[in-house]
């Protein structure tokens, strides 16, 4: 019965409680749990860092979202990314897309190069380069798509191809999609990460990450994220499971209502005077939108466009918003936008002119109000 999206993110790692009726799961905050007089678990507890009720649901529900084997919860999003690059093998090489995430560039570069991670960052959009960077072994491909903040697209099926081929792992950040929009496991990714603080929270109120792993994820990869989520202490309080599988209800209805109000919007911008380009992958003028077409069941609620001018311009029209807030994050109720330059800082390779739109669950004409006001 639980076959649909919708039904499963009510229902996956949820069930009436036997002895009160609750119907909404309950709290439990122990971070220790009681051992029978022969020392065994008989609740299969045993303390909070290592698993906890709240968090099992998570994990129950998450792995029923993208259709993997199990999940971990962590703390973060940059958390789960850790535990990835922490598995892989000393002096490992992996490959990243050109456009990426900056907080898993600055991770890749500042912590894990300097430990003998052998970083590689290529156009992944692009056939040749990725043939050309397999000519050489690796042991992880990390595919970001859309990508943030150019939301480039990447062909998951054929990086995932290519990678499995060459004998790398494949992991796929799903955040900007979410498992509404995109399932990377059956595309061909043997793990699907998630920032779960964006679109899976989606009330820009709780923190979290999360890994999915497929059904044919290698065991010594599984054995060793599950040693580092425990070992390494990273995981997400009961609290914050459970608001995150409070949310996961309504994810299914907030993320398409807020694509379709992004939809409407790139539409526009892309019209507009004071808009140089924008970047959607729902525009037929974007290079990505047959393949988003294909491994994309909407094109989601993020946009990045460029304004004509400098940066001190692009600045300029953000400091005008009135009703969308200028924050940095995503995939909340709430429209957010950012001047991704700004935020990145000077090494950064986003444009001087480009905003990052985040889509919330306003009116459209509102939000094409306040934009129109800040452009004009």
């Amino acid at each position: 019965m639980l076959t649909h999206p919708e039904t499963l993110a009510v229902h996956a790692g949820r069930a009436i409680d036997p002895v009160t009726g609750a119907v909404t799961p309950n709290l439990s905050l122990a971070t220790t749990f009681e051992r029978a007089a022969d020392g065994t678990l008989p609740h299969g507890n045993n303390y909070t860092r290592y698993g906890n009720p709240n968090r099992q649901a998570l994990e129950t529900a998450l792995t029923a979202l993208e259709g993997g084997r199990e999940a971990l919860a962590f703390a973060s999003g940059q958390a789960a990314t850790a535990a990835v690059l922490q598995a892989l093998p000393a002096g490992a090489r992996a490959l990243f897309p050109d456009d990426l995430y900056h907080g898993t560039r600055a991770l890749v570069q500042e912590f894990y190069a300097g430990r003998g991670l052998q970083a590689e960052f290529i156009d992944q959009t692009n056939p040749a380069a990725v043939a050309r960077a397999f000519q050489t072994p690796a042991q992880l491909v990390w595919i970001e798509t859309p990508s943030n903040p150019r939301l480039k697209i990447t062909d998951i099926a054929a990086v995932a191809a290519a990678g499995r081929q060459a004998g790398a792992l494949v992991v796929a950040d799903n955040t900007w999609a979410s498992p509404l929009l995109t399932r990377p496991l059956a595309l061909g990714a043997h793990v699907a990460m998630h920032s779960t603080t964006k679109y899976l929270g989606g009330h820009s109120d709780v923190l979290g990450g999360a890994l999915v792993l497929g059904a044919d994820a290698p065991e010594d990869f599984a054995h060793r994220v599950r040693n580092w989520q425990r070992l390494g202490g990273a995981v997400p309080a009961p609290f914050d499971c459970w608001l995150l599988q409070r949310s996961l209800a309504t994810l299914p209805v907030r993320i398409r209502a807020q694509s379709a109000t992004a939809a409407t919007l790139a539409a526009w911008l892309a019209a507009h005077p004071r808009v140089e380009a924008v970047f959607y992958p729902g525009l037929s003028s974007h290079p990505g939108h047959a393949i988003a077409g294909r491994q994309m069941s909407s094109p989601g609620a993020m946009i990045s466009f460029l304004v004509r001018g400098d940066f001190a311009a692009t600045g300029a029209v953000a400091g005008r918003l009135r009703l969308i807030t200028r924050a940095t994050s995503l995939g909340g109720v709430e429209s957010l936008i950012e001047h991704r330059k700004l935020a990145e800082g000077p090494g950064s390779a986003t444009p001087d002119n480009l905003l990052r739109l985040s889509v919330g669950l306003e009116h459209v004409d509102d939000l094409k109000l306040d934009l129109q006001q800040a452009l004009g």
